[in-house]
């Protein structure tokens, strides 16, 4: 199916508008709705702003009223054929007199999904798959999470040149430099879940909250939730169970357990950033599907591994993550320049 230059360029602007700043990066799917009249020209735009609030479709329909019939509907995503907290939306596209509607991405989404088949029943003329993989690249951890039913897991840790990722007598803080503790506070506000192991809050005592550049707190609403896994009893003094961000005590050793009940919890997006051996349990598990790791231009020769015994005896068995990006991140105050690699388990990831 070939389209015009109008609806591909509705579509650009649609995933535009579905990534506008400030709309929450779940549970809820980020979406965008352009609807264009027979000259191509646009006759209203919308996009969803987070769970509860109007749908991209809904909302480009409330803006253009009367003037939706006979329009054609370009959205990110097929629109949905259930009711929750909001009606289905390819209901109210069929019953505005929308004529046509062109979606990138079909919906995983097995509650949610049969818009485009409830469209065309209705007499509405349907195509997808344009610009199929922007959209999916928009929606990457919702859409992953969905088809996989559990959340999507990046695995960060910083270490040495020589893989240290503390010194013999446990002092770690500054492996990384300022600049990539930075870049680690971006990445850990793009997930919901901060998740370390029991032991790593007993003797660490870290925080896990995400801090802007001046090294304070976001507020509570835009903070992960922080998540402990194990089965040890913690005091209520450590520093994660302040009132800064919910945190949840997992009294499970399983990560495939832990993330279930993550799932259910509608998490979408885990950080994994505890020690040695819960790294191993998820390695082991093949349960992390990103690696992100920060290089500091320092050699230890002793202290602890970034991962305890994966088990692996010969070097034919090595794991091997395929690397997808290299970023080298200037030192500020003097500090030399880490490199942040980002990288993805081998095979169909």
């Amino acid at each position: 199916m070939s389209f015009t230059a109008a609806e591909q360029a509705a579509m650009a602007r649609a995933l535009e508008l579905a990534a506008t700043p400030g709309v929450p990066l779940g549970p809820n799917p980020r979406v965008g709705c352009v609807l264009l009249d027979d000259t191509g020209a646009t006759v209203a735009e919308g996009h969803h702003r987070g769970a509860g609030s109007p749908h991209a479709e809904a909302d480009a329909l409330a803006r253009a009223g009367e003037r939706a019939r006979g329009t054609t509907a370009v959205v990110t995503l097929e629109p949905c054929a259930h009711t929750g907290r909001t009606g289905p939306c390819a209901v109210a596209l069929r019953d505005a007199g929308v004529r046509r509607v062109i979606f990138a991405q079909a919906d995983p989404n097995p509650v949610a999904t049969g818009g485009a088949a409830l469209l065309r029943e209705g007499g509405v003329d349907v195509e997808s798959g344009l610009m199929l993989d922007e959209a999916r690249a928009l929606n990457r951890v919702w859409t992953w999470a969905v088809e996989h039913g559990r959340p999507f897991v990046t695995w960060k840790f910083a270490t040495t040149l020589d893989g240290r990722s503390a010194a013999p007598d446990g002092t770690s803080r500054w492996i990384s430099s300022r600049a990539a503790r930075l870049d680690t506070h971006r990445l850990r506000a793009l997930c919901d879940v901060m998740l370390v192991g029991a032991n790593t809050v007993a003797v660490d005592d870290p925080q896990l909250t995400v801090r802007d550049e001046h090294d304070r707190p976001l507020p509570r609403e835009r903070q992960p939730l922080r998540v402990v896994m194990g089965e040890r009893d913690l005091p209520a003094t450590r520093r994660v169970f302040d009132d800064l961000a919910e945190t949840v005590h997992l009294r499970t050793r399983d990560p495939e357990t832990a993330l279930k009940t993550l799932f259910a919890r509608d998490r979408q997006h885990v950080f994994l950033e505890g020690g040695p051996t819960l790294a191993a349990a998820f390695v082991g598990a093949g349960l992390v599907d990103e690696i992100v790791t920060y290089v500091a231009p320092m050699l230890l020769g002793a202290g602890r591994h970034a991962v305890a015994d994966l088990a692996i005896t010969t070097i034919a068995d090595a794991l091997r993550p395929v690397v997808t990006d290299v970023t080298v991140l200037d030192g500020l105050d003097g500090e030399e320049p880490n490199v942040r690699i980002t990288m993805k388990p081998e095979g169909d990831h």
